[in-house]
């Protein structure tokens, strides 16, 4: 029997509309499964997350679709509310303030450890992602902070993209991560430069695209995830510069994300991909 393949879900941030329509086009878009933000605006909202979630999730279900993770600040109200939807992560990114790093992390740990009892309660784990500019941003930083933590309460959510825009190569990422891998997160990005030459200094932002353009090689990351026989989620993040693409460009990368776990063999080797 071969080895079970991952599951594809999506993020749902680019879609505010009421659970029942988000699940049928989703659906339709050839999802199963996807990543639900709570944050204002959206079908679930902090405020009213322990009435809404459970409901919410019911929706969803009835179109075919599971809500594997959500993204939100954890705290006791959200994870009874995951325990009870059946939700198992609560994504998080992880800030460093103006204190410090090792401030930060200490912080962070405090946080984690108070959260630990409800966590046990209700079956939830937090997955921490790496993100970059002043956040935990490569995998290291990311071990370092779950480090002597069960991975039923911390573990770690891989973003391709975030480890690419500091210049990681995934193959290492994902060996250093691997021991509490929870999650991939797949999307694609470059840096792409605001200021012309004759500038005084070159100055450079992110631009969010399409699976096949940024510097994030999906071929490379599909080849090592296979190889190590990931059966997890793979939460396509749906995240670009071009909001008004998100449409057609989501459903362009499910195609290719899912032809790279399929024909893993054809790309193992594009290491320049």
């Amino acid at each position: 029997m071969g080895a079970k393949s991952p599951t594809f879900a999506v993020f749902t941030k680019p879609w505010k509309m009421p659970a029942p329509e988000l699940g049928a086009y989703l659906a339709g878009l050839g999802f199963t499964g996807i990543e639900l933000p709570i944050r204002p605006g959206y079908q679930v909202e902090p405020d009213n997350v322990r009435r809404t979630l459970p409901l919410v999730t019911r929706q969803l279900a009835e179109q075919g679709l599971t809500v594997h993770s959500v993204a939100t600040t954890p705290n006791e109200e959200t994870i009874a509310a995951c325990g009870e939807a059946g939700i198992p992560i609560i994504r998080i990114c992880v800030g460093i303030f103006d204190e410090g790093y090792m401030w930060s992390m200490d912080y962070h740990r405090k946080t984690f450890d108070a959260l630990i009892p409800h966590l046990d309660t209700h079956g939830v784990t937090i997955g921490i992602q790496n993100h970059c500019d002043r956040c935990v941003s490569n995998a290291m930083g990311l071990l370092h902070l779950a480090q002597g933590y069960d991975p039923k309460h911390l573990a770690i959510v891989w973003d391709a993209a975030h480890n690419a825009l500091n210049g990681e190569d995934p193959e290492l990422a994902i060996e250093i991560v691997w021991p509490q891998l929870c999650m991939v997160n797949l999307k694609n990005a470059f840096w792409r430069r605001d200021t012309g030459p004759e500038a005084e200094y070159a100055q450079w932002s992110t631009y969010w695209t399409s699976g096949r353009q940024g510097l994030a090689s999906w071929p490379r990351v599909a080849a090592e995830l296979t190889q190590r026989a990931y059966s997890g989620v793979l939460c396509l993040t749906a995240e670009y510069s071009d909001e008004h693409a998100a449409d057609r460009l989501i459903v362009e990368d499910l195609a290719f994300a899912k032809s790279l776990f399929l024909e893993p063999a054809c790309c193992a080797g594009e290491k320049g991909a």
